[in-house]
């Protein structure tokens, strides 16, 4: 382990938690965010909260969070994912990256998305992976666009039926969240807490969540991607649900029962299992040598001198 000036051990790569073994997000908001050891501390008002670092996986942090360097610190080596939202966790401002142990994922990633044939392809199974009982093999893209956009109507339809609950549509502005009706108010705040738990899970396999496929030209168009792939069985039918049972505050009761439908349903280890799936690789979470790029070789080796090489 190498040593911080602080006295802490920072850990190694491969000593890191895999994502899979850590709990799935935390939100935060009007406090001030410290550690203590080992521990995020989340302190306002009512006391103070300890957070064991190598147990989060992504920490949201609302409007009114104060972070000190020092936990940051703490966040960066234990690889915290941090995404920055707005108020009720409406929007997604920025996000941090944690350390990661190899790059081939990444290259993977933009080797898929710089070709159209490959990228393509992804699309084709993210659509395929909507509907996994049918052959659509055959269908266009622009079929399979039409045919998700018509499943996703069928099942807001579905659940305002099953609650007994009007539905207009899915409405909503970003910049007036209260003005949106209670379910598209927690639609909102389900899913940013899905694009949240993606961009935890993405940055921790070292991919660019800018390198969408189906969302392209966003810095979190394939954490959207991603989510998207999940809102039919996780934040539709629990802010139908939600909807028609009036709590006082519904975006803060939506995300607490998003954390547990997280949990339940072992989403993230499901993520990391379909990235894969959909990049056609397995990533070993061994650290890789680092090497010099060569036009003719491909690979050459590192942390060696080639001054006689370049003076023959």
């Amino acid at each position: 382990m190498e040593e911080q000036q602080n006295g802490m051990q920072k850990p190694l790569l491969q000593e890191l938690p895999v994502i899979g073994d850590r709990a799935s997000f935390l939100y935060l908001e009007h406090c001030k965010i410290s550690r203590e050891d080992g521990a995020v501390t989340a302190r306002d008002e009512n006391g103070t909260v300890h957070i064991p670092a190598a147990a989060v996986s992504v920490l949201l942090l609302g409007p009114g969070t104060d972070v000190s360097h020092r936990a940051m610190e703490l966040i960066g080596d234990t690889g915290i994912t941090v995404v920055w939202v707005g108020e009720h966790g409406v929007r997604c401002y920025a996000n941090g990256r944690p350390l990661t142990a190899s790059s081939r994922l990444l290259e993977q990633q933009a080797r898929l998305f710089s070709n159209t044939r490959t990228h393509l392809a992804v699309v084709r199974k993210m659509y395929e992976m909507r509907f996994p009982d049918e052959d659509v093999s055959a269908l266009t893209l622009q079929q399979l666009r039409g045919r998700e956009g018509a499943r996703v109507r069928r099942i807001y339809r579905e659940n305002a039926k099953k609650w007994n609950l009007p539905w207009d549509g899915r409405t909503y502005d970003i910049t007036d969240y209260a003005g949106s009706d209670p379910v598209n108010q927690a639609l909102s705040a389900g899913n940013v807490c899905l694009y949240g738990l993606a961009a935890a899970v993405i940055a921790a396999l070292g991919l660019s969540p800018g390198l969408g496929f189906v969302h392209v030209g966003h810095t979190l168009s394939f954490a959207y991607d991603i989510a998207d792939l999940y809102k039919a069985e996780t934040s539709i039918p629990l802010a139908f649900a939600l909807g028609s049972k009036h709590p006082p505050e519904i975006g803060s009761e939506m995300r607490r029962q998003m954390r547990d439908v997280f949990a339940k349903t072992h989403l993230i280890e499901r993520m990391v299992k379909d990235i894969k799936t959909l990049l056609q690789t397995e990533e070993t979470g061994e650290p890789e040598p680092l090497y010099l790029w060569d036009d003719k070789k491909g690979a050459a080796a590192y942390g060696v001198s080639y001054g006689k090489d370049s003076e023959a």
